[in-house]
């Protein structure tokens, strides 16, 4: 009797999956730091965590963000730090580097050396998608919000 190997089928990235993913965290990250445009950085608590949300850099249509979570009661934890990029012309929020890892690739062979997921890039805007809104829905902010800007 003979043993047929299955085919594996090669992965292929679910783009729009992973564009609805990003529009969405788009909006959630405006309805965090609304007056991003004004503000430099925005800071709440989130049950014992601190975030800070900072803008690295602004250019016509494009911001850079870091996001910041600390503890303050769970030493154990690490800081959690998600560099992120607002498209604006395509209302798009990717995370660009999640904690030290940059250059996020939109697939990865599997197995491989840092044994990356092979859908990587979709998992981390996830998980950016899923913490965005949980600081949405337990988020408490002490500093005032400033009006957003009409466009031009």
């Amino acid at each position: 009797m003979t043993l047929q190997r299955a085919r594996k089928r090669p992965f292929k990235m679910d783009l729009a999956r992973l564009h609805a993913l990003c529009e969405a965290n788009y909006a959630r990250l405006l309805r965090l730091f609304p007056d991003y445009e004004q503000v430099n950085c925005r800071e709440f608590s989130v049950t014992a965590a601190r975030v800070r949300l900072e803008i690295l850099e602004r250019s016509r249509y494009t911001t850079f963000f870091r996001l910041h979570q600390s503890h303050g009661e769970a030493r154990w934890l690490r800081r959690l730090t998600i560099d992120v990029r607002a498209y604006h012309d395509a209302s798009m929020l990717e995370v660009g580097a999640f904690q030290a890892q940059s250059q996020i690739q939109p697939r990865y062979a599997y197995p491989n050396p840092h044994m990356f997921q092979q859908d990587e890039k979709l998992q981390q805007n996830q998980f950016l998608g899923d913490w965005l809104e949980h600081c949405l829905a337990n988020g408490r902010s002490q500093q005032p919000v400033l009006p957003r800007r009409a466009g031009p």
